[in-house]
Formats: C-alpha cells, structure tokens, sequence
C-alpha cells in the first residue's frame, strides 16, 4: 500500500458487505465494542522514522502478490464505511486520507451501484504527507481514515488540520491501530530477548492509547464525540507467519529506537513461547489488532447544544413520582 491522500466524491448511504478474511493460513474474529472514555493529554515526540515507514510502505506496495495482505485493511475499511452508512445525509465532497489501494472506497461506492457505478465516481488522488495537508479551510463535507494516523508524530496537529480542511458541520470518521495492538507478539519478544540476551528493546511499535483520543479530538476542535474500540484477531501458523504479513502490509516497526536485527535463537524462543502462551488448540497462534474507531464534527450553529447548567425544569429524583398513564380505550 503505497502511502498518499485520496480524494473521491461520494454519495448516498447503505449497509456494506463483510470483507473476506485472506488467504488460507489466516482467519478473522470479531470481539464485542467496548465504549471508551477521554483521558489525559498527549504531548508531541517524533517517535517513528517517517522516511523508514514511506520506504517500508513502498515496498509493500510494490509487492506482485501484495493483494494477500489486504484483509486487515479490507476488514477495518468495512466497518469505517457502516459508520459513514449510520449518517443520513449525503457527502458531495470526501476525503479519504492515506487512502493507499481505496479500502473505504470500495465499500462506499457500493451504495448506489446503479445510479452512480464505482468506476464513473470522480476521484483524484493526491500524493502527500498525512502531517501536511495540502487542502485549503472548510473544503470537505466528510474526511475518512482507515489505519493511517497511527504512524504520525504529531497526531494532535494532525486532527487539527483535518477539523481545519473540514466544511462546518463536516464529519470526520476514522479508525487506527491502539496501544494493545499484538500484544502477543510484544509479550513473547520481550520474555524471549530477556531470557536468550539480558534484556530487551522494543520490536513493536507504540500506538495511542484509547484514553487519550478522545480528548485530543477535543483538544483539535471536534464536537459530538464518539470513540469506540474493536479488536480484528487473526490467526496465523506461527510467529514468523505474523512477522511476514506485517511487513507484507507496510506494518513493520519504525521507530526510532527500534532494534533492525533479531538474532535466530531468540526468534526460535519467541516461537515456542508465543506457541505456550497463546497457542490455539488447532495449533495456530493468533495475533490480536486493537482498532480504536472515531468520529467527531466540526462546530455548526445548527448542531445541537448542551442546556446551560442549572436550566432544568424537572429532576431525575422526581421521576419514581410520575404516574403510569391510563389507557383512554379500556373499557
């Protein structure tokens, strides 16, 4: 998936199809949403290596076969176009930011296959920095993002440059990797490292905490708030079976105190702990994605408004006192 902004125009709602679950070695599970809550600020770092994660991506894209490790994509791409199919309203303008292979696009050009076939959808793509866009204010009636911006440094600046390109009333809906993100592979790493060398450093990238996002689309200037949490399991043959998908996808770690070089003793622990500890009864292992899912608007005098404090007329105290209402038609 070669990295870079789609811009498509869109139209109308529905319902999307479930996504194919990849080749053979692999299959999907669906854990049940859970709500989360905003928390506490997040500072700027320059974490990841953006020039590695650009080349890392580019060579995933360039891959003959690289189709085969669209399912993850596909998946999260289907449940990002179900939250833009819940808003009754059309969206003459949409931006699909890190776009890459159109993931989103395809489930949402199914809506009106008739009226509007997805391959007459006018659509321009744009090659860009995700941190950088490259959009003038109040341009888009809706902005989409599918398992893009958790390879950005500067996640708080870039949600407000995505309030800011967004017309008033514009919704924004996104999905990115959160922090329990493989921790199965995390975990087995780091007990094999400690044990086969003495210590241990990071082969998994850091992800944003689920606490954190909602208050950072508040800090960006997002209203009408909904953050909520999905977990996609995949199981694979074993731990190097994981490793190969990752890099496949562009998914490989970046940061920069990554370590480039695992030594095989310690991959041939890693395996046999993964095995032990998380291990599957048919023998494969799976490896968990935490998706945190987002949806925020921009500020309109037509949204509704929170009742100043102290404006009620009626407590909740009061509500055990309110009679049944009685049935006019009984006889």
């Amino acid at each position: 998936m070669s990295s870079g902004l789609c811009l498509r125009v869109l139209r109308g709602s529905g319902s999307a199809p479930a996504a194919s679950s990849g080749s053979w070695s692999r299959f999907l599970s669906r854990s049940g949403a859970r709500r989360g809550l905003s928390g506490s600020n997040s500072g700027t770092m320059n974490v990841f290596n953006r020039e590695m994660k650009k080349r890392q991506k580019n060579w995933a894209g360039s891959l003959q076969d690289g189709q085969q490790y669209d399912y993850l994509r596909d998946e999260v791409g289907s449940r990002v176009a179900d939250r833009v199919y819940d808003i009754a309203r059309t969206f003459p303008l949409a931006l699909d930011l890190g776009g890459g292979k159109g993931h989103i696009a395809e489930h949402l050009s199914q809506v009106q296959p008739v009226l509007y076939p997805s391959s007459e959808i006018p659509t321009r793509c744009v090659l860009a920095d995700e941190e950088f866009l490259p959009f003038k204010e109040n341009t888009f009636d809706l902005v989409v993002s599918s398992l893009s911006l958790h390879w950005i440094n500067d996640l708080p600046g870039a949600l407000k440059q995505i309030h800011q390109v967004l017309k008033p009333d514009g919704v924004f809906i996104g999905a990115m990797v959160g922090g329990e993100t493989l921790y199965e592979l995390r975990c087995s790493l780091q007990l094999a490292e400690t044990e086969r060398e003495g210590g241990f450093s990071p082969h998994v990238s850091p992800y944003t905490a689920v606490t954190d996002l909602g208050n950072l689309l508040g800090r960006a200037g997002f209203t009408m708030l909904t953050v909520d949490i999905d977990e996609v399991q995949v199981h694979y043959p074993g731990i190097i079976e994981v490793m190969t998908d990752l890099q496949g996808m562009g998914e490989s770690n970046c940061a920069w105190n990554r370590r480039s070089l695992l030594h095989r003793d310690t991959i041939l622990a890693a395996a046999a702990i993964y095995k032990e500890m998380y291990g599957s009864e048919d023998g494969s292992v799976p490896a968990t994605f935490e998706i945190l899912y987002m949806i925020g608007w921009k500020p309109h005098e037509s949204q509704a408004k929170p009742a100043k404090r102290g404006s009620a007329t009626a407590s909740f105290g009061d509500l055990s006192k309110i009679s049944q209402p009685t049935n006019s038609n009984k006889s």
